[in-house]
């Protein structure tokens, strides 16, 4: 079948790489980006860092320039809330209206997880995913202001870093004993707990939360050790649940995010989801993953646009990605699971090193304070045989040692 025209059901990262890709791709049909934000497409990285510092304009956040949109004819519309896709016509429907497509992007993303509070100020309690989110929090985040992060992730973790470089008192609370453990590790995740702690943060491990009360005074949090904490605002950062209320009232497989095979194709012909929505097989991994990074949106949706027009291309490299905290540049690349062997290069006492993790002789993943070159070199190592004394030594090159080492 042809495809005239392509609709992405979301108007976020992956609808905007998409898009880009399929002009590049010299798709010249149809392009339609439906988002129920009022915003055309924006960066979410900077919206916990520079954006909520103050050190970023709204402008600056913007993904397809007017120019570039006007130059190719992409169609957004924003403020449209998409309710299902009739999978027989591939028609998209929508309060008001509809659109028909030939090709459809799922690109829906997730949606902050929550948890219960009371009394008269709601107002106080944050979640940071879009852009309106954080214009509400900003104005919060004054010197002296008392902030509760509840979630050591890494967005929780780049909101305390921000706010204490404003000035503010940050508490974090993370249930887990162990600070990001489930991505880096206990003894990774503890340099990144000493960066935090070393710039003010009260961060507490192994401490949840048992209620959240708000008043005219302010919000009292009591943990689950016993402790009330007084606070002027509290920011929310448990994760996100995928986005799937489109895809499962248009009848398409879900289950831990939209199934989709190794190139983002629904069972659907013509239906196609990217992104953090997007739980897509992994040769690599040997099973289907969801990954909830910016790269990963970035590489599923040029597949998928690849894949539309008709052309073989497939990411699933090692996952990368990054977080800025304080003035620390953090990297890290593959999985941690199943390590048997950490291999430091440099001195983690001087905040600038990379940890190796090795399963065996395999290199499973690596993460970097301020080394981010080694994390590139890294990425193409990961997966490959490797002694631990050459990733020691700080004199073997590890881009000449990637053309030493097979898989």
């Amino acid at each position: 079948m042809t495809v005239r025209t392509v609709v992405t059901v979301g108007a976020g990262q992956v609808a905007a790489v998409a898009a880009r890709t399929l002009r590049r791709r010299g798709f010249d049909g149809r392009i339609v980006l439906l988002g129920d934000e009022p915003h055309a497409p924006y960066q979410r990285p900077p919206l916990s860092k520079e954006f909520l510092a103050g050190r970023e304009p709204v402008a600056s956040l913007s993904l397809l320039t007017p120019k570039w949109l006007a130059d190719n004819d992409i169609d957004i519309r924003t403020g449209v809330t998409v309710r299902r896709v009739d999978t027989a016509s591939r028609s998209l429907e929508f309060d008001g209206g509809s659109v028909a497509a030939d090709a459809v992007i799922l690109a829906t993303g997730g949606r902050p997880r929550t948890i219960p509070t009371s009394g008269t100020r709601p107002d106080l309690v944050h979640y940071l995913r879009t852009l309106d989110d954080a214009v509400a929090l900003a104005p919060r985040l004054t010197p002296g202001a008392r902030l509760v992060v509840v979630g050591g992730g890494f967005v929780g973790l780049e909101i305390a870093a921000t706010a204490r470089g404003l000035g503010v008192d940050v508490v974090v609370l993370e249930y887990a004993d162990a600070l990001l453990g489930s991505v880096l590790g206990a003894t990774v995740g503890g340099f990144c707990a000493d960066l935090h702690r070393r710039n003010g943060v009260d961060l507490r491990t192994g401490v949840g939360v048992d209620s959240v009360a708000t008043s005219e005074a302010g919000v009292r949090v009591r943990t689950t050790t016993g402790d009330t904490i007084e606070a002027d605002v509290v920011v929310v950062g448990i994760g996100i649940t995928p986005n799937v209320d489109v895809a499962a009232a248009s009848g398409l497989h879900t289950d831990n995010g939209i199934v989709v095979d190794a190139v983002g194709r629904t069972a659907v012909p013509g239906i196609h989801a990217a992104g953090d929505v997007a739980n897509r097989f992994s040769d690599r991994a040997g099973r289907r993953v969801r990954v909830e990074h910016f790269d990963n949106a970035n590489r599923q949706a040029a597949v998928v646009a690849d894949t539309i027009v008709g052309r073989t291309s497939l990411a699933d490299d090692a996952h990368w990605f990054w977080s800025d905290q304080y003035d620390t540049n953090i990297q890290f690349t593959g999985t941690s699971s199943g390590t048997t062997e950490l291999v430091v290069r440099g001195d983690a006492r001087s905040g600038e090193f990379t940890v190796f993790y090795l399963a065996g002789d395999v290199l499973t993943a690596a993460f970097a304070m301020d080394r981010g070159e080694d994390i590139m070199a890294a990425r193409e190592l990961v997966g490959r045989t490797v002694g631990a004394h050459q990733l020691a030594d700080a004199d073997v090159d590890l881009w000449e040692l990637g053309e030493q080492v097979v898989s």
